[in-house]
């Protein structure tokens, strides 16, 4: 973790987060109570923060508890959110802002704020002093007592979603008691323009909403999930959204990024073709509504002779096209000619997309004229045998003599 004072300078840090509760799943025996420095630190120590969270519950605690555990790494950053004023002297009320970044998409942001010296005990107490680089009150063992008074959180800053669905981009939030909500505000960005979706006043008569959004304020006033639901997603609802939570003195925000994906749709034609002596012909794969742009495609030859696929030449694309629902389509070409092509033999086109899970290979096989010349006359012995047959039958029955 580092902590950032208002000026650019920037100290190492520890984020301590006392009276935290957490499901005991029965791993917590290994946990090891964190223990506050008795030696008094030098300026190049890493500052520590304490923070109780006895008024505002800390949400995802478990993942951040397990994160070492789990592989995932943690990235925090504390920020001077404010400072006490000039004349207040060191021990008087600081506000702090840490971030808390987990690799697997959870996001949270918590308003610290340092406790106020009402009396002469607590000033004894807290030995308050100021960090030589950073100007921020401490205790001179290098340890800043905060409280916990606003968070809020998100637990997956970047979402994938198809064409038609419906999505939820989860924010939540809890005050202490001493602060309260004043607005919410939900925006989106995209390619350097950015316009609100949902904007709700408490107190007023009601939010202000764009179509396809919707945020339940009953929710929010009651139980503090700010999430918003997007109903029928386009390719032009890609973008960047920003959750902005404002108290009466802070405010908080978090960034979900919403990726609109779609699978492509492969053909190849023709399927089957009979291949004749001094014949070129052009075997075409269609690729058709996918999104994003990139694509890859790629062709093959085997034949029976081969142990693998070999990569083949002579292949060309038209250009993109972008359909109404914004889609693209693309067509690659492959020329073979009987001069240079062997067969029997089996050519596949391989398309991969980031919506794929695994590339989508069709094929299209070219069968050797004396191939299809020996099935024409298999065709044709059967057809004549099939006909000596019924004839024989017929004339036999004719012949007979009528009862009498």
């Amino acid at each position: 973790p580092r902590a950032v004072g208002s000026s650019p300078s920037e100290h190492p840090a520890t984020l301590v987060l006392r009276g935290v509760s957490v499901r005991d799943d029965g791993n917590l025996d290994d946990i090891t109570e964190y223990k506050s420095r008795e030696e008094n630190p030098d300026s190049s120590s890493p500052i520590v923060f304490e923070a109780s969270a006895q008024s505002v519950s800390i949400p995802h605690a478990d993942s951040l508890l397990h994160a070492d555990c789990d592989g995932e790494e943690v990235n925090c950053e504390i920020s001077l959110y404010s400072s006490p004023l000039a004349d207040e002297g060191p021990c008087h009320t600081s506000w702090f802002m840490a971030t808390l970044q987990l690799s697997g998409g959870i996001s949270i942001a918590l308003v610290l704020r340092s406790p106020h010296c009402s009396s002469q005990e607590e000033k004894v107490e807290h030995d308050a002093t100021l960090h030589p680089k950073l100007r921020i009150p401490m205790r001179k063992k290098g340890t800043v007592l905060t409280t916990v008074e606003f968070q809020s959180s998100s637990h997956n800053t970047s979402v994938h979603t198809h064409l038609g669905s419906s999505v939820t981009l989860d924010c939540h939030f809890a005050l202490a008691p001493s602060s309260s909500l004043s607005s919410l505000q939900w925006r989106r960005q995209h390619q350097g323009s950015g316009h609100s979706l949902f904007w709700y006043q408490v107190g007023s008569t009601g939010p202000t909403v764009q179509p396809k959004v919707h945020v339940d304020v009953e929710k929010v006033l009651g139980s503090g999930d700010a999430s918003l639901r997007l109903q029928g997603v386009s390719v032009g609802d890609e973008g960047t959204y920003i959750c902005l939570v404002s108290t009466t003195q802070h405010q908080a925000q978090h960034i979900i990024r919403l990726h609109v994906i779609e699978p492509p749709r492969v053909h190849i034609i023709p399927a089957v073709v009979s291949f004749e002596r001094d014949m070129k012909t052009t075997l075409m794969c269609s690729i058709v509504g996918y999104y994003p742009l990139d694509v890859s495609v790629s062709w093959t030859q085997k034949t029976p002779e081969d142990d693998a696929e070999t990569p083949v030449s002579n292949v060309h694309f038209s250009s993109h096209r972008q359909g109404q629902d914004g889609t693209y389509s693309i067509t690659s070409y492959l020329s073979i000619s009987s001069a240079t092509a062997q067969a029997p033999a089996t050519y596949s086109c391989h398309v991969s997309h980031v919506a794929l899970a695994e590339p989508i290979s069709v094929s299209a096989h070219l069968k050797a004229s004396e191939q299809t010349g020996l099935e024409g006359l298999v065709g044709g012995f059967i057809a004549t045998i099939l006909f000596i047959v019924v004839l024989f039958t017929v004339l036999r029955r004719a012949a007979r003599p009528n009862p009498k």
